[in-house]
């Protein structure tokens, strides 16, 4: 099946980051200084030259790393890179963490899977060693484990670490690390800066307003009517959505955000936006800056309580792939909001490179998505029902010369 590799110019890349030609841009994100990254893996821009297998979805896109790697390495140092075996720390402790851990002790370019801190059922599976002492808040504990352990490459799957900085600190110092900068990770990081990005390239995405002061909040709440959307600026581990059905309810959440701090900083700018009828999906695709791969859709149970009731949560489990997601969906998406996101944070400053997270509603009265949110990273739980088959094995690959050598991927989307 042909999956095409959307393309803004040239051929797509992928892979995890090193530290060669590290501050090529010296650009600023809003306000930040930004960096952008080389990257170990080209695609080719069209998906037919290979075939698409998902042993995880998305788990054969993370790619090969070596300590020689230049984007002008010779075919020779392909071939080597590609018979070498690396070990691979995977930063977080949950299912997706599981889920990743699970497909890379099955690939044969792995020598070795650590996981910090992990979890039990990690420890368990066999699939990974889990070191619980490690304090991955730390960048500096996490360069020095990665030294000690000669760490080949970082999978970072929790979004703090990204929004933090760890990517940023860990290739500074040359170690592999596959995930976004903390400058690219502010998509997820900061709901505010996502909206704006979304008013400025037009992406199409729901009316909102942003506030700090809980009165003025009331005002536009009152006057736009129920049901409204609440939601918190920063990271609140997915709670930090209230959909509010009545005036009450989303003066409440008001309260609880601005007056309360609830949600501590994270929650000190609200963003009130309209209620869309629809359904919800997730769609992913990979990243390199400029170029998009569309992958797999996911749809999730966010609500607390048997029966789609009770508040929102990070997810109670998760389908894949999405029955509403078509291809012609697909390709809506990937045209009107995943390539003029990637095309609007490079001209920001801020290329994106990793694995991008739509959250996405396709409205009820226009059949068109809209976006709701984006994540910088593997979704929990889509990441499980994404990766559970043990048939394929992830290929960690090398691209030299704009040339690809092979992703397997099990499931054709």
């Amino acid at each position: 099946m042909t999956c095409a590799a959307y393309s803004i110019r040239g051929p797509l890349m992928l892979a995890a980051r090193r530290s060669s030609d590290v501050f090529a841009s010296s650009k600023s994100c809003n306000g930040k200084s930004s960096v952008s990254y080389p990257v170990i893996q080209w695609w080719s821009s069209n998906c037919s030259s290979f075939t698409m297998r998902h042993v995880a979805s998305h788990h054969h896109l993370i790619v090969k790393a070596s300590a020689t790697w230049h984007s002008k390495a010779s075919a020779t140092d392909a071939a080597t890179a590609s018979d070498e075996r690396i070990t691979v720390l995977v930063i977080g402790g949950g299912g997706r963490e599981h889920a990743l851990c699970y497909a890379l002790n099955r690939s044969p370019s792995c020598a070795a899977v650590l996981c910090a801190p992990g979890n039990a059922g990690i420890a368990q599976s066999g699939d990974a060693t889990c070191i619980s002492d490690l304090d991955i808040s730390s960048s500096d504990d996490v360069i020095s484990f990665c030294r000690k352990r000669e760490v080949g490459m970082v999978v970072v799957g929790p979004e703090a670490p990204l929004v933090a900085g760890l990517v940023n600190d860990l290739v500074k110092v040359g170690i592999p690390t596959f995930g976004p900068s903390s400058e690219a990770a502010a998509l997820e990081g900061s709901k505010d800066f996502m909206k704006k990005l979304c008013d400025k390239y037009n992406i199409p995405t729901a009316k909102y307003r942003t506030f700090t002061d809980a009165v003025e909040a009331k005002k536009y709440v009152k006057n736009e009517g129920a049901p409204i959307v609440v939601k918190a600026d920063g990271l609140a581990a997915g709670k930090g959505v209230v959909v509010a059905m009545t005036l009450d309810e989303a003066f409440e959440a008001i309260d609880s955000m601005l007056v309360e701090g609830s949600f501590g900083s994270a929650g000190s700018l609200v963003i009130i936006e309209e209620f869309l009828e629809g359904e919800e999906a997730s769609f992913f695709a990979l990243v390199d800056g400029t170029n998009a791969l569309p992958l797999e859709s996911a749809q999730d149970h966010k609500r607390v309580g048997d029966g789609d009731v009770g508040p929102n949560t990070g997810g109670m489990g998760a389908y894949s792939p999405a029955p509403i997601v078509t291809d012609e969906l697909k390709r809506t998406v990937m045209e009107s909001i995943i390539i003029p996101t990637v095309k609007g944070m490079s001209t920001e400053g801020c290329k994106f490179v990793g694995v991008l997270y739509a959250g996405l509603m396709i409205e009820k009265k226009s059949g068109l998505p809209k976006l709701i949110e984006y994540n910088v990273r593997f979704g929990d739980p889509e990441c499980q029902v994404s990766y559970p088959s043990p048939v394929s094995s992830i290929h960690f690959c090398r691209g030299t010369n704009k040339k690809f050598h092979k992703i397997d991927f099990k499931n054709k989307i």
